[in-house]
This record gives C-alpha cells, sequence and structure tokens, in this order.
C-alpha cells in the first residue's frame, strides 16, 4: 500500500510543523550512501559495529559515529547483549521507506514508467 492510499491522507493539507521537521531530519540521514548501505542492512539482521562495518567497508569510528546520527533520527535501535551492542532498524516503517527509496532510484535509472 502506498502512503497515497491510505485513508485520512489529506494530500491537500499540510502536515504540521514538527511531523515535517522529524519526517525531514530522517530523510537527511538517509542523503548519505553510507548510512543508506547500513540501514539496508540494518533492515534485515541484528549487527555489532565491527561486523557492520565489515559488511559496508566503513571504518569502526565512521560506523559509530553514522549509527549514533540513525538513533538520533529514530531510524534505528540498540539492544544489549552483554557487553555488546547490536543495532537494528526500527522496523516496518524504516524497511518500507528504504523499498520506496530503491524502486523509485530503479524506475529512475532504468527509465520504468512511475506507479499511479
Amino acid at each position: 500500500m502506498y502512503a497515497h492510499d491510505e485513508p485520512g491522507v489529506q494530500w491537500t493539507q499540510l502536515p504540521p510543523a514538527e511531523l515535517v521537521e522529524t519526517a525531514s531530519t530522517a530523510l537527511r540521514m538517509l542523503a548519505e550512501p553510507g548510512r543508506l548501505r547500513m540501514l539496508w542492512l540494518l533492515s534485515g539482521d541484528e549487527y555489532d559495529v565491527a561486523s557492520l562495518a565489515a559488511a559496508v567497508g566503513i571504518a569502526r569510528p565512521s560506523v559509530s559515529q553514522h549509527l549514533a546520527k540513525l538513533r538520533l533520527a529514530g531510524l534505528v535501535e540498540l539492544r544489549r547483549d552483554g557487553r555488546r551492542a547490536l543495532y537494528r532498524a526500527r522496523g516496518g516503517h524504516v524497511r518500507r521507506l528504504l523499498a520506496e527509496a530503491m524502486n523509485a532510484a530503479d524506475h529512475h535509472l532504468h527509465s520504468i514508467p512511475d506507479h499511479d
């Protein structure tokens, strides 16, 4: 289901400013390719910093900084397992946001017509 199919969504009225600001912050976090790759992987499984760094090819200190930003934006959550910190995407909304962004990019790159 697409957002425009959601019951109660009023496309002719602006959403509240606080909602727009929070959504804008989340989208800014996705504007960096490394964070986008990390969030993609975190949507499928939990990772610690070292494993995520190895998977995306980014230095561990940078991964830690990216994860902190993603947590502040509400896109990633942390779970402690003893001394290990495990990260994952915050659920279905994040996964659908990533999937839609990738689908839109695929349509653009391959000149696929947009959906109605």
